[in-house]
């Protein structure tokens, strides 16, 4: 009877912890929200025209001088919204990855998706410009040399994951392999392309937010919502794979096949994003590393915790890629990888034992 009694003090100890962690981690879901709300207002009314707040509301209500309406409306709100909706892709499929690898470095561009993009998009320039119209979207001709590329990398890390059962450790070293060879062939590109076509690769390889339009951000906004909620809804088998290959299978969870599509989608997700807005590194990486370091790795937080934080990211590095030169603006892809590798460097001394 004691012994019970006992132990009612230690349960309550422990689920008041539970409910703590719970509402700490809501509060840093909501501050980031937050964050990310006053990030789209800044994105939208700075630039290389800076509008007041009040003139941005006005735009929006579609009232005022019809060149500001036409910069909010058809510059401004497309670029933020597919930096929110490409940081927040990565970012998630930057999660899964690591989850399913269970490797710190499982990202996109560790894995080489972001090269084979690189370089399917470089075949298209070499080759010509001309573009696919009809259905819902007209997509240009890079952008489907870009998804071809990255879904490449992609079947081939999945062979290797169904026909060789590859550990996370190999995947990794393969996705390393991937890159240098995809980095070797827009190297070859760029060696016999002319001086024009090399400028447009180059410049399609630093990555811009810009370039998406309002059909392909429809696209990509229903490509995300799709990983998203895939990934949300099997958070509890990510959770149990953490736990370890051993444990998860105990509890009778496919590993193989979870493994499998969980890659699937993260690449197709990251395919869609790069195939739009060019490569933008660190984002997919950064992101669940910092929200790992401050609420922990239940997926069902950190998946929808770490999309916020990568369109945070995102969205605050194309503000910054306009202004701190302004009126030339930089290439987001640029801002991301200065602040994205001293950033990552950081995470990586002080978070070491949240892994």
């Amino acid at each position: 009877m004691s012994t019970d009694r006992s132990s009612e003090p230690a349960a309550h100890s422990s689920f008041q912890a539970h409910c703590e962690a719970t509402r700490r981690k809501i509060a840093f879901l909501a501050g980031t929200t937050a964050l990310l709300a006053v990030l789209w207002i800044a994105g939208v009314a700075v630039g290389s025209v800076t509008y007041p707040v009040v003139d941005v509301v006005t735009a929006l209500a579609q009232r005022g001088p019809e060149t500001q309406q036409l910069a909010v409306w058809h510059v401004r709100i497309p670029r933020v919204l597919a930096a929110t909706i490409a940081g927040g892709g990565l970012a998630v499929a930057g999660a899964a990855m690591q989850s399913v690898l269970r490797n710190p470095l499982g990202a996109p561009y560790t894995l080489g998706i972001s090269h084979a993009a690189a370089f399917g998009a470089a075949i298209t320039i070499a080759v010509g410009t001309a573009g696919l119209e009809g259905g819902i979207v007209m997509l240009s001709m890079q952008t489907i040399g870009a998804f071809v590329g990255a879904m490449t990398a992609t079947v081939a890390i999945l062979l290797l994951v169904t026909y060789r059962e590859a550990t996370p450790e190999t995947l990794i070293l393969t996705g390393v392999a991937i890159g240098s060879l995809f980095s070797a062939g827009l190297a070859t590109i760029q060696y016999f392309a002319t001086d024009a076509q090399v400028a447009e690769i180059v410049y399609w390889t630093f990555g811009d937010v810009s370039r998406a339009s309002w059909d392909e951000i429809g696209l990509m906004l229903v490509v995300f919502l799709f990983g998203l909620g895939y990934f949300v809804r099997n958070g509890w088998n990510y959770d149990v794979l953490d736990a370890g290959t051993e444990t998860a299978q105990s509890l009778g969870v496919d590993v193989s096949s979870l493994r499998i599509r969980g890659m699937a989608i993260a690449s197709l997700l990251t395919a869609v994003m790069i195939s739009f807005v060019g490569i933008i590194g660190f984002v997919g990486l950064v992101a669940p590393h910092l929200v790992r370091m401050t609420i922990g790795g239940t997926e069902r937080f950190l998946l929808p915790a770490s999309a916020v934080v990568g369109a945070a990211l995102l969205v605050a590095a194309d503000v910054f890629a306009r202004t701190i030169i302004s009126p030339v603006v930089l290439p987001v892809g640029i801002v991301t990888s200065f602040l994205g590798a001293p950033l990552f460097l950081y995470l990586t001394v002080k978070g070491r034992e949240y892994w």
